[in-house]
């Protein structure tokens, strides 16, 4: 079907990447309901905490990865506010 076709190729993902999607797609899945929601109590803030805690010893090896990926160029400080 022309209209199928059409389709996909207006997906960037299948545009930019066709050597990945085989030529004989089936389509787009059919668009569903949401079927779960999150539900957001009023003034609460999220947690502002890592998502997971190094130990100190790890912490101390990743400071010093970064710092000598830092000496060799290959990172640079953020830029962000």
């Amino acid at each position: 079907d022309k209209s199928e076709e059409k389709r996909l190729k207006d997906v960037p993902i299948v545009r930019d990447f066709p050597e990945v999607f085989p030529e004989n797609l089936p389509g787009i899945p059919p668009a569903r309901p949401v079927e779960f929601q999150i539900d957001l109590v009023p003034g609460v803030v999220p947690v502002a905490l890592a998502p997971y805690r190094l130990a100190p010893s790890e912490m101390k090896d990743l400071v010093e990865q970064l710092q000598e990926l830092f000496d060799k160029g290959f990172i640079r400080p953020s830029s962000l506010p």
